[in-house]
């Protein structure tokens, strides 16, 4: 069975392809490929959270991509990996504030009795799941930091 944000982005690829909009087929084709051989490294189809994680790291990698061409003065490619991450961030799910990380966080800590900072690998195991591509993991590494006095 096939999961619907892969049905949708190869629906949107078709779709790309008949309106000849090459940076989109470009950017499809490449979330699909990515998503293709992450489900041959595993030897399975992968579910939506699996996808969407995969998603997310393109978009950070994109994100990452942005910073090092504007301090490599590279405007150009700058313009290039803006307009992808554009075309990428319409597959993810709206990303949720640095406030709602913080309740989901407290509500974690509160579940597994968290008492301090070498209590961070269960917090950290139990919340990541839960907010997989709805916040970046940094904003959440940040929050759990704060959160558990480290």
């Amino acid at each position: 069975m096939e999961s619907a944000i892969k049905q949708k982005l190869s629906d949107d690829l078709k779709q790309a392809l008949r309106s000849g909009d090459k940076l989109g087929c470009s950017v499809l084709r490449m979330l699909l490929s990515s998503i293709h051989y992450a489900e041959i490294a595993k030897l399975a189809s992968l579910d939506e959270t699996e996808i969407i994680g995969i998603i997310a790291k393109d978009a950070r990698q994109h994100r990452e991509s942005i910073l090092a061409f504007k301090q490599g003065n590279r405007q150009d490619l700058v313009d290039k990996e803006t307009a992808e991450l554009a075309v990428i961030e319409k597959y993810l799910p709206e990303q949720i504030s640095r406030e709602d990380v913080v309740a989901a966080a407290c509500k974690v800590i509160a579940e597994v009795g968290a008492q301090g900072p070498r209590d961070k690998g269960k917090v950290m195991g139990k919340l990541i799941p839960q907010l997989k591509g709805k916040a970046e993991g940094q904003i959440i590494n940040e929050v759990v930091n704060e959160l558990l006095g480290q």
